[in-house]
């Protein structure tokens, strides 16, 4: 019989990376919290028109990547590409802008029916936050800053901050047309790609990966020479307070975002050893998306980042994160030693123990083997002669310490002072 695996692109989360992956949401709640966030959850599928009028329909996300389907009622639904249009979504639905300011954060899977490889993949993770109701760029400010935190929380290093300015959207429609002007009579020396990025989303030429096309857009005209006076001030407001919190950052003219609705600030972390897939967070401003989706006009700011993209960087890095062993390791011989381990793990993972009881049969000498590769601090044993004695004893695992036989009324304390609470 023919083995089902995994859809292409769609990858399990096995133990090892499940371990880090937990380690990064627990982290970025703590971080998000800290900065007065509050968490959303939208959900997995909505209405193909959100991400069409979103996104823009000539972005390769909408024209190529997305999974859409059909329901029973005819409507054209879609799994979320990505989280912020959900997220404004939502907002606009439930009232949470009129009159408001919001600081949110969510995580969720995402879909995306692209060309798998390692860091890209069709079914991907999430984490991202958005603030709703400030135009001024220290709330810009203060979303780099929670990000830059996350990265000192996780103790990763080597991370490059590159900052942009996209100006507003009618000065953008200028450089637009410039750059179409001047690209237009090489088009025969672009990448696909571009040549057909030039009639949909010229400014995604800018972010090209091919070397050619970096070549020819070395004399292009410059962004920042049509950016408006508004966009500049805020724009050099915002690198002030960078500056202020110490955040080193460059900045890069040909950065861009793929999704039509950023303007102003653009920003992204990049990581260079991850290769092709360098860039673990992104985000920035979207002061029009609010009022294009139908509520009221509304200034936005945010930024995702890619999960399994953090996972290899910490890989890269070899950061040991805080891993999800046992403190205790439950050994017991007989049936009735058995029944009382089973009550008195229980009272122990009441009051926040980890306890791994050993299950199924096995001599005293196997049971410690166990232990001794569970990463436990501690063994507890429990036997006929402790039963009768309501005696326990508990075996050091991770240092010399001798093992010591206790009033079983003793154990919170000693395990206390041994796992250091």
């Amino acid at each position: 019989m023919k083995l089902i695996k995994a859809i292409r692109g769609m990858n399990d989360v096995l133990a090892e990376d499940a371990k880090i992956k937990a380690s990064i949401e627990n982290v970025c709640q703590q971080v998000f919290t800290s900065f007065y966030f509050q968490k959303i959850e939208t959900p997995i599928v909505e209405k193909t028109e959100l991400f069409a009028r979103s996104i823009g329909a000539d972005t390769d996300i909408v024209s190529k990547e997305m999974y859409t389907f059909t329901d029973r009622n005819g409507d054209s639904l879609t799994l979320r590409p990505e989280g912020t249009a959900c997220c404004v979504r939502a907002g606009i639905e439930h009232g949470l802008f009129y009159n408001q300011q919001q600081r949110l954060w969510y995580s969720g899977p995402m879909f995306r029916h692209e060309r798998p490889q390692k860091g890209r993949y069709r079914q991907f993770y999430q984490i991202g936050a958005e603030s709703y109701g400030w135009a001024t760029p220290d709330i810009d400010a203060e979303l780099i800053a929670m990000s830059n935190a996350i990265w000192q929380a996780l103790g990763l290093t080597g991370i490059e901050l590159q900052i942009n300015s996209l100006g507003s959207t009618q000065a953008r429609q200028h450089y637009k047309e410039a750059l179409v002007a001047f690209l237009e009579p090489l088009r025969d020396q672009l990448d696909n790609d571009s040549k057909r990025r030039l009639e949909s989303n010229p400014l995604r030429i800018l972010d090209s990966k091919v070397p050619e096309t970096q070549k020819l857009l070395l004399d292009a005209p410059n962004l920042s020479d049509y950016l408006d006076d508004e966009s500049v001030q805020e724009f050099e407001n915002l690198q002030a307070y960078l500056v202020a919190q110490e955040i080193n950052f460059v900045i890069n003219p040909r950065l861009v975002r793929g999704l039509d609705y950023y303007n102003k600030t653009v920003f992204e972390w990049v990581y260079p050893n991850l290769g092709a897939q360098a860039t673990v967070c992104a985000g920035g401003r979207y002061d029009g998306l609010v009022e294009q989706l139908g509520g009221k006009a509304t200034p936005a700011v945010g930024f995702a980042m890619g999960v399994e993209r953090l996972i290899e960087l910490i890989k890269d890095q070899n950061k040991q994160l805080s891993q999800n062993v046992p403190d205790i390791y439950f050994i017991s011989v007989g049936q009735t030693s058995r029944l009382t381990a089973l009550k008195i793990a229980q009272n122990l993972r009441q009051v926040g123990k980890i306890v791994q009881l050993h299950c199924g049969e096995g001599s005293l000498k196997n049971q410690i083997k166990r232990a001794d590769k569970s990463g436990a601090t501690v063994a507890l044993i429990l036997g006929e002669d402790e039963i009768n004695n309501e005696q326990i004893i508990i075996k050091p695992l991770l240092s010399r310490n001798e093992q010591q036989s206790i009033a079983q009324s003793e154990l919170l304390t000693s395990l206390d002072t041994l796992l250091k609470v």
